[in-house]
């Protein structure tokens, strides 16, 4: 089976896809807004990179969430509730880093099937 390169460029590409499985992550744009702010960017920066290869967020397999302070664990876990479709909640991991811009407070890692 052949690796699709969505937008690759030297560092990343947008989304990889391998035996119908995409992989991709998102940080905000706007690495100046709240916790809630950049986690509502991620989350639609990350359906339109589910669009682009024919997803959707029903069909997230697993995430691993990295936030850089727990204090705003509760802010993205409802964020999060909120987001998802009812009973189609991922695996996922949290892990609390520093990241490499020390503005962004959040950074997801996406794995979904394609249709």
């Amino acid at each position: 089976m052949d690796i699709e390169r969505i937008n690759p460029s030297e560092k990343w590409s947008d989304v990889t896809v391998f035996n119908k499985m995409a992989h991709f992550v998102e940080v905000a744009d706007d690495e100046s807004a709240d916790m809630l702010g950049q986690v509502e960017q991620v989350f639609a920066q990350a359906e339109a990179s589910l669009a682009s290869v024919n997803s959707d967020k029903s069909r997230i397999i697993s995430v691993t969430i990295y936030v850089t302070d727990f204090a705003n664990l509760e802010v993205f876990n409802e964020a999060w509730k909120n987001w998802l479709p009812a009973g189609c909640a991922p695996s996922r991991a949290c892990l609390k880093v520093e990241l490499a811009n020390p503005a962004y407070l959040v950074e997801i890692a996406f794995v979904a099937a394609v249709k």
